[in-house]
């Protein structure tokens, strides 16, 4: 589904990421550049989802405290503006924490531990029964930060979309409860186009622990390097050979990034037929790359020379955000009759 067609200038987005590195390139093939544009169509918050982090990063608390400001930069060097869309820094909302205490009063253990992405999450990290109770839950948080801004869409890849439906399903029961409509639910929307950009190893996700992304502040040299150890096609060992399109992570990536589509086609033929080497499509892969990060770069580089500026932004944001939180509250607590006062 593409996004773009699907907001109106009513709906609310909440969107954001976790604090733990810099951005890359699959993050802005997935929501970034897709951020950009909705910031004109409809109101936007946009989480620094730090608190979230620490439920399995608890350890390395800095590294998640440190990457607050790093996140921050990536977002306005792709052009995100704070006049905008409201970022803000979710552990400095504590709203969002008292609503999911009331939250966890409408699931259960075994809900929770039956929700895909989390069963899914516990594996890759081998925690079997030893689960940090704040990444068990965090479903009920996540339906926190959703509810608090009263969000019509989230933005999500496909395997987050069990949590949508479980948020909604704690805004059906918390609706239920109270006899009337105070939580709105939420629509989880997936893009179509580039929602998960290889890795340059070829692997199916680029990911920043697998060590195969780019990030977005890539020098020229670094984008260079990329770029020659992309993965292509292993049969490919001659420039006559046919060639492999579908896996060529050289070619996922024109795909997302080359606006010319047609010229893209004829690569992808020549290549199929024989006769074009893989230098040729990854310079030109380089040449767009280069271009694309080089403003992306420089407004990084330029915002990063006045951190105390940035960080002024953000807590102008988490006041704003703050004041939606506090009255999405206000509403739940007179709902359940906890307005003594």
């Amino acid at each position: 589904m593409d996004i773009l067609t699907t907001v109106s200038s009513n709906d609310i987005i909440l969107t954001g990421d976790r604090t733990t590195g810099q951005l890359h390139l699959g993050h802005y093939v997935g929501s970034l550049r897709n951020r950009v544009i909705l910031q004109e169509r409809c109101q936007q918050f946009l989480l620094l989802a730090d608190a979230q982090a620490l439920t399995d990063n608890m350890g390395n608390y800095l590294k998640v405290r440190d990457n607050v400001l790093q996140v921050a930069l990536d977002y306005l060097a792709v052009g995100i503006d704070p006049a905008k869309s409201t970022i803000f820094i979710q552990s400095l909302v504590p709203e969002l924490m008292e609503l999911a205490s009331y939250y966890l009063n409408l699931v259960t253990v075994s809900r929770l531990e039956r929700n895909p992405t989390i069963k899914d999450e516990i594996k890759l990290r081998g925690y079997e029964r030893d689960i940090p109770a704040g990444f068990l839950t965090y479903p009920a948080a996540q339906a926190a930060d959703i509810t608090a801004f009263k969000a019509t869409i989230v933005p999500v890849g496909a395997d987050q979309i069990p949590m949508i439906e479980q948020t909604n399903e704690i805004a059906r029961r918390f609706n239920s409860s109270v006899g009337r409509e105070v939580l709105v639910e939420a629509r989880a929307v997936v893009p179509t186009a580039g929602a998960r950009l290889p890795g340059i190893d070829g692997k199916a996700k680029m990911s920043k622990s697998l060590g195969n992304a780019l990030p977005l502040s890539a020098s020229p040299d670094e984008i260079s390097h990329a770029v020659k150890m992309m993965y292509t096609d292993a049969h490919h060992l001659r420039v006559d050979d046919p060639g492999q399109v579908e896996g060529n992570a050289v070619f996922a990536y024109l795909d997302a990034f080359e606006p010319d589509s047609a010229l893209v086609a004829d690569l992808k033929a020549r290549y199929q037929r024989g006769g074009l080497g893989d230098s040729v499509i990854k310079k030109q892969l380089e040449e767009r790359l280069q271009a694309l990060l080089a403003p992306i770069r420089a407004r990084r580089e330029h915002y990063a020379q006045d951190p105390a500026q940035v960080m002024a932004l953000l807590k102008e944001g988490t006041y704003k955000a703050r004041a939606v939180a506090a009255q999405t509250l206000a509403e739940v607590k007179a709902a359940m009759g906890l307005n003594y006062y």
